[in-house]
């Protein structure tokens, strides 16, 4: 298999209010946009975000009222501690401090309007 593109699909009550916060704060860019539909895409990242209305009828029945429930969206940063600087400077609410695991992850998060937790991770190296 010879994969092209990864994205992440996640279904949330207001579209607009999570692509103004992945623009605002992580710098995705609006790619292409519909009714109750937006792609991200990132300069750097080797990642799309699209985000559906819930409730949208291109998802199939059983998914159109199903939110990003357990999911976590999560970039592997440099200098960690400067991005949660600069979000915390941006009013972003940090929802987890960060902190370093014992296998060597360095993390800290922050939720969406949605309810969606993205996570800041670096790795220390040893």
């Amino acid at each position: 298999m010879n994969v092209l593109a990864s994205t992440i699909s996640l279904t949330v009550d207001d579209v607009t209010a999570s692509s103004r916060f992945f623009t605002e704060h992580f710098g995705f860019t609006e790619q292409m946009a519909a009714e109750g539909f937006v792609s991200l895409g990132h300069e750097t990242a080797k990642v799309s975000i699209v985000l559906l209305q819930a409730g949208i009828e291109v998802l199939p029945e059983n998914l159109r009222q199903q939110r990003a429930s357990g999911v976590i969206v999560a970039f592997t940063v440099e200098d960690i501690e400067a991005e949660e600087k600069r979000l915390r400077d941006e009013g972003v609410e940090i929802t987890l401090p960060l902190r370093e695991e014992p296998w060597g992850e360095r993390l800290f998060m922050v939720t969406d309007p949605n309810g969606v937790p993205v996570e800041l991770v670096e790795w220390v190296q040893q």
